[in-house]
């Protein structure tokens, strides 16, 4: 039994030497950077090193998820995109306005400000939902992906760009407009 047992252990031995010898002369061969579109890729990957990143990069496919990018210009603050977050890394808050404010590049008609449009990366899982949910689809996922960071504050990106100044004013705005309406209600 003891016999047996050593004989087990010594092969084992042996055999995770012989791995790791091949590998440290496989570790001579330089990965080609190929494209991950190609069908034969991953029969192609010849070496057993990893990419040398940041001085090589991957290539990205076209349809990869990766960073969150919001054109708030084209944004109608409907909210969809944060309620359809499963991870609730998306923070919308929105002041009405009295009249329509402007149009998105698709012609849907403005009719809210966002005081706040907040994604926080740290958080997000790069499901896309956000995306595919946004009806002027000005919420996009782009191909940067290399956001390193020692702060998790730093992954929280801010897209609304309206002053403390300006939300109060907006906010002001709608109370008075508010006010006006159920003043004319009561004549």
């Amino acid at each position: 039994m003891i016999l047996k047992t050593t004989i087990q252990g010594f092969t084992t031995a042996v055999k995770g030497l012989l791995l790791t010898i091949r590998h440290l002369f496989g570790a001579r061969k330089t990965r080609q950077s190929l494209d991950i579109r190609q069908e034969d890729y991953f029969e192609k990957q010849q070496g057993v090193t990893t990419v040398q990143f940041p001085k090589e990069k991957m290539p990205i496919p076209e349809v990869a998820r990766y960073q969150l990018e919001v054109d708030i210009d084209d944004c109608i603050v409907c909210d969809l995109c944060a309620k359809a977050c499963p991870v609730d890394c998306i923070t919308i808050e929105s002041i009405k306005s009295p009249e329509a404010i402007g149009k998105t590049s698709d012609g849907s008609v403005k009719r809210l400000y966002a005081a706040q449009f907040d994604i926080d990366m740290a958080k997000c899982m790069y499901c896309g939902l956000c995306t595919v949910v946004c009806p002027t689809e000005c919420i996009t996922m782009t191909n940067q992906y290399d956001r390193s960071t020692t702060q998790l504050t730093d992954l929280i990106y801010g897209f609304g760009e309206m002053s403390d100044e300006e939300v109060a004013q907006r906010k002001a705005e709608w109370t008075r407009f508010q006010a006006e309406k159920e003043a004319a209600k009561k004549k």
